[in-house]
């Protein structure tokens, strides 16, 4: 999770891009219209992966290029994303290593949590994440039993305000040392028993390819349990393209075929210029547009 001008760390609790890099990209989509065509499946991006790139301009060209969102946007730039029609996919609350499952975090993390919810509902934004934090020693079992504690307290209130509040995937293989909630059938479990269809998972693809693989058959298996997913490229979490381990046509094929109405957001990292990281996200796109 080590990140570009601002850190998915940064962005859970904009560097100037070249305005004749943004007035190319934004020529090039009037001429020739790299964009979601078929729409079957609702495309985002993710700030943190894109930081270097001013807001505004983000907005603009994630418009032109068919997105319907930007996920782990801050509330200081909610009012540019609806300026451009786009919402916020995702909303951060608590952080990512210290989470649900210790029984002493709950009151910190509900609360922010609980804001989070409340800030949806006033932006109306469909979203909140939260995590399960690292094990630190703590039984897997031990640690699913105070998450389904934990949850159950703020459910309830994610059920009144119809806000979705999501439990990320995250591998514990590379990125994410020690990471709990880092398998799906854990995640799984974990929804089937809270119970509730405004808790799932953030089925990360990236993550779960490194973890455990077998992407298509485990997002069918746990299709009732997935709220929103995110992309990237293996091996190196970069940008997603056809010439890499993860096929994803395939793989939104079988998103689409479990009747998902959700959000799918791009959170690659990618080191190049401005302009090289707008084509990739365009890339992206166009490959999931199926």
């Amino acid at each position: 999770m080590k990140k570009n001008a601002i850190s998915r760390r940064q962005m859970l609790a904009g560097s100037a891009v070249a305005v004749a890099g943004i007035a190319t990209h934004t020529q090039a989509a009037d001429e020739e219209p790299h964009r979601a065509r078929n729409n079957n499946l609702k495309q985002a991006a993710c700030r943190w992966c894109l930081g270097k790139i001013p807001i505004e301009d983000l907005c603009k060209y994630a418009t032109q290029t068919g997105l319907h969102g930007i996920d782990l946007v801050g509330p200081n730039e909610w009012p540019i994303l609806k300026k451009h029609n786009l919402i916020c996919t995702m909303i951060g609350s608590h952080g990512i290593t210290k989470g649900l499952n210790r029984i002493e975090n709950h009151d910190e993390c509900i609360a922010k949590i609980r804001a989070s919810i409340d800030n949806a509902v006033d932006a109306g934004f469909p979203n909140v994440i939260c995590f399960s934090g690292n094990r630190d020693g703590m039984d897997d079992d031990e640690g699913l039993k105070n998450c389904e504690i934990g949850v159950k307290k703020i459910v309830g209130y994610a059920e009144e305000k119809k806000i979705n509040l999501c439990m990320e995937l995250l591998n514990s293989k590379r990125n994410h040392k020690d990471y709990m909630c880092d398998r799906t059938h854990w995640g799984g479990e974990l929804a089937r028993r809270v119970g509730s269809d405004r808790f799932g998972l953030l089925y990360d693809i990236y993550h779960m390819q490194v973890q455990e693989g077998d992407i298509i058959a485990t997002i069918k298996e746990y299709k009732d349990c997935i709220k929103h997913f995110h992309t990237a490229g293996v091996p190196g979490r970069g940008p997603i393209h056809l010439d890499q381990e993860i096929n994803y046509p395939p793989i939104i094929k079988a998103i689409l075929k479990t009747g998902y109405q959700g959000y799918l957001a791009h959170e690659f990292s990618s080191r190049g210029s401005q302009e090289e990281q707008l084509d990739a996200l365009t890339r992206a796109v166009e490959i999931c547009d199926l």
